[in-house]
């Protein structure tokens, strides 16, 4: 009996773990709106860098332990639209688009709006999608990307001036969150899988960068990935326009 009783409890603490980390990233998500609407700009930003990495942490835990389900699914999606979603929206409202008025809230609105419409299609197909390309580029991506241009204009202040580049650059992170474009996932890569040393090699000096340049590094780092995926998608567009076809199978 006692043996079934802590499978019981072991099994309870595989399905507890995840959520955790959900519940973590959420947090993170929650605190740094907090943080941005009192002008703390910086520390916003990590906390949306570590909401990142408790993100990434949950489903693999939940791959791990076998304790995928449709809760955790859910859980995780209304959990990235506040971090990912919200927070990210408010951070560029409070850093840019204050003085805008009502335009400034509509800018913050349509991205947030966007990574909504996101996670939206993308729990709708969850069954469909390739785990090679992402549909449009991911939440978390599209988020980190408005972090690393808050970062850098806490670096070089004069960019924060900018609010016609602002505008542009958060909105172009948002459609690009609804387009169809692939972005490569980097999931059961085949080059991965060839050149794995060289893989963590890379990773863990873009670590190291980020570590000590993270006000400039994260959105280069975003920026590279955003600008190879779309200069390789519009050269293979031909072979890559039906790559997500499955879309009209139902029609």
């Amino acid at each position: 009996m006692s043996g079934s009783s802590g499978d019981k409890e072991a099994k309870k603490l595989a399905y507890f773990l995840p959520n955790t980390f959900t519940a973590l990233n959420m947090g993170c998500g929650f605190f740094s709106i907090v943080l941005s609407w009192k002008g703390d700009f910086y520390y916003a930003c990590m906390l949306l860098l570590l909401g990142a990495i408790f993100d990434s942490v949950d489903g693999r835990i939940a791959r791990l332990t076998g304790t995928q389900s449709t809760f955790g699914e859910q859980f995780d999606s209304i959990s990235d639209v506040i971090s990912f979603g919200i927070a990210p929206a408010l951070l560029v409202y409070n850093r840019f688009f204050v003085d805008l008025d009502k335009l400034g809230i509509m800018i913050s609105f349509v991205y947030c709006l966007c990574g909504a419409l996101r996670l939206a299609r993308f729990n709708a197909n969850i069954d469909k999608i390739s785990s090679t390309y992402f549909q449009g580029l991911p939440i978390p991506a599209s988020a980190l990307a408005l972090v690393g241009y808050v970062l850098l204009t806490i670096e070089f202040p004069v960019v924060k001036n900018w609010t016609p580049v602002a505008v542009v650059y958060v909105l172009s992170y948002g459609v690009l969150m609804i387009t169809n474009i692939p972005f490569y996932s980097f999931k059961q890569s085949d080059w991965v899988e060839k050149h794995k040393k060289l893989f963590l090699a890379i990773i863990f000096v873009l670590l190291i960068l980020v570590f000590a340049y993270v006000q400039i590094m994260m959105a280069l780092i975003m920026a590279t990935y955003v600008i190879c995926s779309l200069i390789y998608f519009f050269r293979h567009k031909n072979e890559m326009d039906n790559i997500f076809q499955w879309q009209n199978d139902e029609e």
